[in-house]
């Protein structure tokens, strides 16, 4: 799912917050000083986008993230190479524009698949990607 600037901005902050935040944490250090209301409308989107939750707190509510910054990456990685006609292609094209560490980074996660003892995901991800 792609995200617009203010919502990317948005989830970075509540990313780096794994506490969460108020509408009026994020207003104050937002670097284009959005005002309350628009911040409040933007959590509301995520909300409704299933990326935020939110808990009532006082008479406000806390706002955090329902997966990590690595999860989504992933997720929009995925929307994208699934949308293309060619996926072979696709995938390299990608690696082809991608650094060198990136490039060595893929070849571990790849190996790992090979090898499940390896876990270069670390969290397990290796074989959720082949039930996929």
């Amino acid at each position: 799912m792609r995200l617009g600037e203010l919502e990317r901005a948005v989830m970075n902050e509540l990313w780096a917050r794994p506490e969460g935040a108020l509408a009026s944490d994020l207003v104050s250090v937002l670097p284009s000083g959005p005002a309350h209301t628009t911040v409040l409308t933007i959590l509301d989107r995520l909300v409704r986008k299933g990326l935020v939750t939110r808990v009532k707190e006082g008479r406000a509510h806390r706002y955090s993230a329902l997966q990590t910054k690595d999860v989504h990456v992933a997720e929009v990685m995925h929307e994208a190479f699934a949308g293309a006609r060619d996926r072979e292609s696709a995938l390299s094209h990608f690696v082809d524009s991608v650094s060198a560490d990136d490039v060595a980074a893929l070849r571990r996660v790849l190996n790992a698949l090979d090898d499940p003892g390896a876990g270069a995901g670390g969290d397990g991800a290796a074989g959720e990607r082949r039930s996929k």
